[in-house]
Order: C-alpha cells, then structure tokens, then sequence
C-alpha cells in the first residue's frame, strides 16, 4: 500500500475514534440528568469501544508491516468485541427495548472463546502478516460475526415490541448500515478495502449518534431552560405575595405562570379555607391534558406558595386582630384607644370639630366578681360591652380601658349637655345579668377637647377619668369635666406639688394634743399631730395628710414625727403618741424605719397608734411588725375603734394595749343608746386587759358621763388644743399614770 494512502487510512479512522470520543463528552449533560443517568452511561460505553475500533484499526493501518501489527489486530478485535456487547444495552436506551442481560452475557462469552481461540489457535487468526495484510483462519468471518445475529435480532423485538422515537429510528438506520459494513469487511478474501472497512464501518453509527446526541442535548437545554423558568416565575410569586395583600391575586399570578409555562390555556386554579386557619390550593388542567412530572412539581409549587401566603396573611390578620383587640368583649385594647384618639384628635384640629372621651367604670365589680367568681364577670363584661354598643351606635369607638373600665370616643361631638344624656343613658339603661344583693351600675365621667386646645390623648382620657372618680365621690353617677372641676384639679395638683417641696424642706411641724386624766385634769401623755406651716399658714390635715397617705410622702412625714415626738418627749417630760397610716404599716423595713427615726431607748415613753382600716391590709406583716415594736416596751393603741371593719376576735390576736374610742360615740353618751354602745366598749376592753381613752370630748356633760363609766383618761379641745408648746395644768406626774401595765397573753394568730 502507497505510504501517502496509508497516512490517509491512518488519519480518517483516528478522526472518527475522536469524533466518537467527543460524542462522549456531548452526553455529560445527559449523564448529570438523575433521572437518565445509567441510560447515559451505557451509551458512553458503547461510544468509547466504537472509538476504539477506530482507533485500534487506524494504528494497524499505519503499523501494518511492523511487528506490531498481531497485538494490533487483537486489540481491534477486543474492541470490536466490545461494541458488540455493548450495543445491547445501548440499543435498549435507543429504541426501548426490554432488557438484553442474557444477550450480553452470552455474547461477551462468546468473544472471550473467540479470544482464546485466537490466541492459541490458527482457526480464527494464522498469526501472519503478509504483504501488509493479516492472515485469518477459516472461522474467523462466522466467529466474528455470529454476534451480529443477536444483535439484529434483538434489534428486531425492540423495534417490534413498542414505538420508536426519532433517535431509535436513526440509530436503527445507521447502526443497520454500519453492521453491513461490518458484514462485508469480513467477506473473503482479505483485502485493502476489508481492513479498511473494519475500522470505518463505526462512521455511519457515530454519526448517527452524534445527531442523536445533539437532539438529545437541545432537550435537555430546552427542559433546563425551562426548568429555569420555573424556578425564576416561583420566585417572583414568592416575592409577589409579601406584598399582595389578596390571595385571589397571587392565585391569578400563578395561574398566569402556569398556563405559560406548562403550555395550557386551560389551566385553572382555586383556594380555599380549611379548618384553624389553614388554606388548600389547586392548580389543575380544565381540558385534563397530560403532563409530565416537571409541570406536575411546578404547579404543586406554585400552589404551596399561594396556600401559604394565605395562611401567612390570615395569621397576620389574626395577630393584627389580638394586638389592637380586647380578646373577651372584642373591642378595641387600650393600645388601639391610644392610636385611634390620637388620630381622632388629628383629625378634629384639622376640621375644628369637637372630640369627647366617656370614662365608664363598673361599680361594685370586684365584690360581684368575687361573690360569683371570674366566668360570671366575664358575662359582666360582655354585657357591659353589647351595652356601650347599643347605646352609642357605630359612629364612635368603644375601648376597654382595663379590668372594668370602658372608653368611648366620640368624633364630631356634640354639647356637653347632649353628651350628658348620653352618659345618663349609659348609666340607667344598664341591666347586669341576673338579681344579686351587690348591685352592679355604671359610673360615667365626660371630656371633651374643643379646638384650639393642645393635642394631648392622655390628658383627655385623664379628664375624663378624674370626672368618673368626681361622680364616685359624689355618688351622682355622671360628672362633666368643666371648668370648676378643673380648677379644683389645678388646686389638688399645685397642693400635691407644694406638699412635695414643704416635705423636702422641714415645713412640717409638730403639734402636741394633751391626753388628760378625768378625774384630776393632769397632763399625762402628749399625742403628736403633724402641721403643715404652708407660707406662714398652718394647713388643715385634712386637706393635705390624703395626697400624703396616697403617695410614698407618708413615710418621710411618719419619720419626721417620731423624730419630733422623741424631741417632744425629751422637752416635756411626757410619754408621747404618733399615729402611723396604713402605708406605713405596709413598709417592709417599717419597724427599721421606727427604730431609725425614735433612737434605742425610752421604748417604754412611745405608743403607736393605729387604725382599723389599716390592719386590713397584709395582716400577717402587719401583726409582726407591731409585735416586734411592742417586744421592745412600745405601747400598741387602737385608734377609732367602732369605726373600721375588724372582726372582734382579732382584738385577741393583736398586740394591742390600749382602745381609742371615736369621737362618735362620745357625742352619742347623752343618749340611751349612745350610753349602752360605750358601756359595750369598756367591757370589752375589760375582757381583753386594755385601756381605754376618749376622743374628742368637747363638752363638761361628757366629761362627767365618761367619769361615772370609769373611763380615767380623755382628750378633747376642751381639755386642751393641739399647739407646739404645751400649757400644763396641775401636777406633773414622774411615771405616766395613763399606762398600764401589759402582762397578758396574746392568742396566737387563726386560734378560736
């Protein structure tokens, strides 16, 4: 053979083997496709064994004469061998065919004896080349070709069994054009031609599957494409949701998506409510065309994502709901009030119009609440709530302020007289649920804002409250927030702020009210009452010592005075008294404070005074504070007794050792009835080891009638006025004939 005509042979089988090998890398994308991996594999297979053939059939092209060219040709027919194998599960890819394991097994046995055969034996090859050309053995055509006969075979079932797709077909065409070839290059005798065609014979087959790659490639593009597609229209309804605010929407976009991407007009969908808040969507074909598992997934996906945007925007309305909603009456929470006045008085500044605040407060509430327990207050207040609703209409906003307090705002109000009716038919047209002994009405205070005034929502809803609590003080039900309440809440607020800065700057004095023996008009003891020098004026306690007791004021005054009484009972000689309030007695560091303010001595020279009303608050402390005070020698008194709420058998319980009888009672001695009530009280003191003392006699006949009752030590104006220096009548006693000595014993706590 020319040397030029074999550089030809050598370089055309060597550009096929690496036509067919680039084939190869043309199905990567096929092989990372999951879903069609092994196909892929198979295929790659059988394209590097062709390549192979080429390859093996170029070399001995070009090595024909060498030493080289026995080893050649086997690898060639090794290779051929393989492709032949493995054209079973390729063609089974192709043309989707059932499976060939048997077909392959058989025929990869019968090349491995075919193999040996040519190796240890002249019946398949002579082991010769000659002229260039090998010698075969007599059976190397029918051993080398039988194969074939499985291969067409199977070829013939695939093609048979189901349809054929576009690339079967043209693999079958080439594959069957390629075998031909095959066949007549083993057709004898051994030629130029033969050899050549052994290597060529692969060119029809690779490039029938390099069109079958392409396509195959274009489909995968054009599905990834897609793929993409999808992906990109699920993002953009995700992202279109957080802004939609109505699923009907988003579900319009999705069926939008879906009909242009799946390719079917048809395609509807729906969403609808579940139970607890939840929400199904469907997205399906109206003329029930098939799909495959791409459009499947994604209009499963674009479903999930309307679902759950209406599930998110439900909750979200559910949450909205509870944050500005009172979860019991289902009206508006105090947080919704304070948003809704404020804009409500923005509003009204704008249009010059009146915006009014009714305070509602349910009198006798907690006493019901607690006689007919919580569930019955909560019908209560659900009453309450249907109740504002009928009275007031739709047009203004109803709040439950807390507990059992009510806000209604009225926008464009009218008078304040009209605005009194309305308050006055809130109040009497009030029906509680069902007859008790405790009755259950409403107490109604009225502001309003007039334009022109400062925008303040709490200073309105504050207005409105403190007439509420003006109607409770004057037990009218109704009260109007007007100019001379007002002027007395200004009044109240500078008192409070002036009390504030005279306590901070020693403006309270000590006045000292004598406690007097009946029966010789001595001097005993001192009770110290604290003075406001307000300005040079002494204030009246009354209309300070409230606002002290409602704030923590209280404790700087009671310090104050014990000071002042230890200072008193230094200068005169006398045991003095200091009255405590409840809030005191509350302190958990009170008997520091006590201790803190008298000094470590002359316990014995102090009494404590306190009332009834403040032994109803923590009982439990308040008893070991006064034990504590009365183990070191003070003397424990019972300020107001018959006045409070205490139940007798405490007076056991208590440290007490001396009864302080009302003033009431004492202008009540002139009578039958007043004599009998004081004649109990001494018996009772008698009972329980104590003193007594009067209060506030003013008069010599109630003088004379306590002294003929045996009581021994009285204070009034008329036996001697609170003043900061004291006049003292008569001798002056070294001991305190007023005490008595304190050797009972007390009954502990909850005994009979």
């Amino acid at each position: 053979m020319p040397g030029f005509l074999r550089l030809l042979l050598t370089v055309t089988q060597v550009a096929t083997a690496g036509m067919v090998i680039g084939l190869c890398a043309l199905h990567g994308p096929w092989w990372r496709d999951g879903r069609r991996g092994a196909d892929a594999a198979w295929t790659v297979a059988w394209s590097l064994a062709l390549a192979g053939v080429c390859m093996a059939n170029g070399l001995l092209t070009a090595a024909s004469e060498s030493w080289a060219a026995p080893g050649l040709l086997l690898v060639r027919f090794v290779a051929l061998s393989l492709a032949v194998v493995l054209s079973f599960p390729a063609m089974a890819v192709y043309a989707s065919g059932p499976r060939a394991r048997v077909l392959m097994v058989v025929s990869g046995a019968w090349y491995a004896t075919v193999a040996v055969l040519w190796v240890s034996t002249d019946l398949v090859f002579a082991h010769r080349v000659t002229g260039g050309l090998p010698v075969y053995g007599p059976l190397a055509p029918a051993l080398s070709l039988l194969p074939l006969v499985g291969v067409g075979a199977y070829l013939v079932r695939a093609v048979r069994s189901r349809p054929v797709d576009r690339a079967g077909v043209v693999l079958t065409v080439t594959g069957t054009l390629s075998a031909a070839l095959l066949v007549v290059a083993f057709v004898p005798p051994v030629s130029i031609v033969s050899e050549l065609l052994q290597g060529v014979w692969v060119l029809p087959l690779g490039i029938g599957l390099h069109v079958v790659a392409s396509s195959r490639i274009a489909t995968l593009q054009r599905d990834a494409d897609r793929r993409a597609a999808m992906r990109d229209a699920l993002a953009s309804l995700a992202n279109a949701a957080l802004f939609i605010k109505e699923p009907e929407r988003i579900l319009a976009q999705a069926t939008a998506s879906g009909r242009q991407l799946v390719g079917d007009p048809s395609i509807d969908g729906t969403v609808r409510p579940l139970g607890r808040n939840r929400f199904v969507t469907e997205l399906y074909s109206v003329e029930g065309r098939p799909m495959d598992q791409d459009d499947t997934v994604f209009l499963r996906d674009l479903a999930r994502v309307v679902s759950g945007a209406a599930e998110r925007q439900a909750l979200t309305a559910r949450l909205g709901r509870a944050a500005f909603t009172d979860s019991l009456t289902q009206l508006l929470n105090r947080h919704a009030l304070d948003r809704s006045l404020a804009e409500a008085l923005e509003k009204a500044n704008v249009e010059r119009t009146r915006v009014a605040v009714l305070f509602c407060d349910l009198d006798g509430f907690k006493q019901a609440n607690d006689r007919h327990g919580h569930e019955w207050g909560d019908t209560l207040l659900v009453r309450t709530a249907e109740h504002l609703r009928d009275v007031v209409g739709d047009g203004p906003l109803i709040a439950r302020h807390g507990g059992d307090e009510f806000v209604v705002v009225v926008p464009r109000a009218a008078s304040l007289a009209r605005l009194r009716v309305v308050a006055e038919r809130i109040r009497h047209e009030f029906t509680p649920p069902g007859q008790d002994a405790i009755p259950v009405s409403i107490t109604v205070g009225v502001a309003a804002w007039h334009p022109g005034e400062p925008v303040e929502p709490s200073a309105l809803v504050r207005d409105a409250d403190l007439a509420m609590l003006e109607a409770k003080r004057l037990r009218s039900g109704v009260a109007v927030y007007d100019g001379a309440l007002r002027a007395r809440v200004t009044a109240q607020s500078t008192l409070r702020r002036d009390l504030q800065r005279g306590v901070a700057a020693g403006e309270l004095v000590a006045h000292f009210q004598p406690v007097t023996d009946t029966s010789t008009l001595e001097v005993v003891g001192l009770e110290v009452l604290a003075r406001w020098n307000r300005d040079g004026r002494l204030v009246e306690p009354a209309d300070w010592l409230p606002f002290a007791e409602e704030s923590t004021l209280i404790e700087e005054v009671g310090r104050q005075m014990f000071q002042a009484a230890r200072a008193g009972m230094e200068r005169f000689g006398l045991p003095v008294a200091v009255n405590v309030a409840a809030r005191q007695l509350d302190a958990r560091d009170f008997v520091d404070q006590v201790v803190a303010a008298w000094g470590d001595s002359d316990w014995d020279r102090l009494t404590i005074e306190v009332t009834e009303s403040a032994l109803l608050h923590d009982a439990d402390h308040v008893r070991r504070a006064l034990v504590a005070l009365a183990d070191r020698g003070v003397t424990i008194a019972l300020d107001d007794f018959g006045t409070g709420y205490n139940s007798l058998s405490r007076l056991a319980e208590l440290p007490l050792h001396v009864l302080k009888i009302d003033r009431a009672f004492v202008r009540g001695i002139g009578t039958a009835q007043g004599a009998a009530v004081l004649r109990a009280i001494l018996t009772l003191a008698e009972a329980h080891g104590l003193e007594v003392i009067a209060e506030g006699v003013e008069r010599v006949d109630e003088l004379t009638a306590l002294v003929a009752m045996g009581v021994t030590t009285a204070q009034g104006n008329m036996l001697g006025r609170p003043a900061a220096t004291l006049p003292l009548p008569g001798r002056t006693p070294c001991l305190p004939q007023w005490r008595i000595p304190r050797p009972r014993t007390l009954t502990p706590a909850g005994s009979a």
